[in-house]
């Protein structure tokens, strides 16, 4: 992520707001950590009564919600060829250090190039053909590896460089309707996800100030190889022609949403996220 100078980088300013705000199993649950807070859950129901205001105090006005998306894409920046494309995802995608510390690459650390799974009729993963509506498309696979009784924790980043933004619009549509008509899903022999549930929030809605597009997918992860259901979280954002996804498979002694002792996996997942939303503005915005 670039420093843009001032006390806080903007791209800094950005991770802060989206780290605020997480979907959670299809519900939004808000609430920002201060210095030394890790708790991230919602606030609970305010007093039924105000308090008074002291006389001759002054009351702050809310900051008003944007209601445009502040990026300003270059056309002569944007990626037209396969070439051009491919370079743009690996410049964006999110190694392990933009998740967090303590997360490594995995082998293979990056997809195929010619890699496109589908979901078919039967809902299970299969490798497809990638469609001619999509230049390139990267993901770099990360994990935490097994440690302190803890399983090794599997999450991987994806980057799609479409031809047009209609293109990437009607991914985003595609991915929200796969959870909608198969919420039960295998992702290949003794790996499956249940009970999916997906939400999405354009730009200014439900808490999303960082793109164009945002939409989450919840549910199980059974393991044949692990013992129990695990959770299942992807995040997926559209900035333009490009589609950014991050998911996150959980493991045993791992929790998704952080409390008063423990820091869940939904921050580094939102890092990751907006680390390469962050870097597709930059490699694409009109500069100054």
């Amino acid at each position: 992520m670039s420093d843009r100078g001032g006390t806080v980088a903007y791209g800094d300013r950005r991770l802060l707001r989206a780290c605020c705000t997480v979907l959670v199993g299809g519900l939004i649950a808000t609430g920002c950590a201060g210095a030394g807070d890790d708790q991230r859950k919602p606030e609970g129901k305010g007093s039924a009564s105000t308090p008074p205001v002291p006389t001759g105090a002054s009351t702050t006005a809310p900051a008003p919600t944007p209601t445009a998306l502040d990026f300003t894409p270059d056309p002569k920046r944007a990626p037209k060829t396969e070439a051009e494309a491919r370079r743009l995802a690996l410049a964006v995608v999110a190694g392990p250090d933009a998740w967090a510390p303590g997360y490594v690459k995995r082998t293979p650390y990056l997809s195929d190039p010619d890699y496109w799974p589908v979901l078919g009729a039967n809902c299970s993963w299969e490798t497809g053909t990638r469609p001619a509506s999509v230049l390139a498309s990267v993901t770099a696979y990360s994990e935490v590896p097994a440690t302190g009784g803890k399983g090794v924790l599997r999450v991987a980043a994806t980057v799609t460089v479409h031809r047009t933004e209609s293109d990437a619009d009607w991914e985003m549509a595609s991915t929200l309707e796969e959870a909608l008509n198969c919420p039960d899903q295998k992702l290949r022999d003794g790996e499956r996800v249940t009970g999916l549930m997906s939400l999405g929030n354009p730009f200014g809605v439900g808490g999303n100030a960082t793109a164009h597009d945002a939409l989450r997918e919840g549910g199980s992860y059974l393991n044949d190889a692990v013992k129990g259901k695990q959770f299942y979280s992807w995040y997926q954002s559209r900035l333009g022609q490009i589609t950014v996804a991050t998911v996150v498979k959980g493991a045993p002694g791992y929790q998704e949403m952080s409390d008063a002792t423990s820091i869940g996996t939904s921050q580094a997942q939102v890092q990751a996220l907006v680390t390469m939303l962050q870097r597709a503005e930059d490699q694409l915005e009109v500069q100054s």
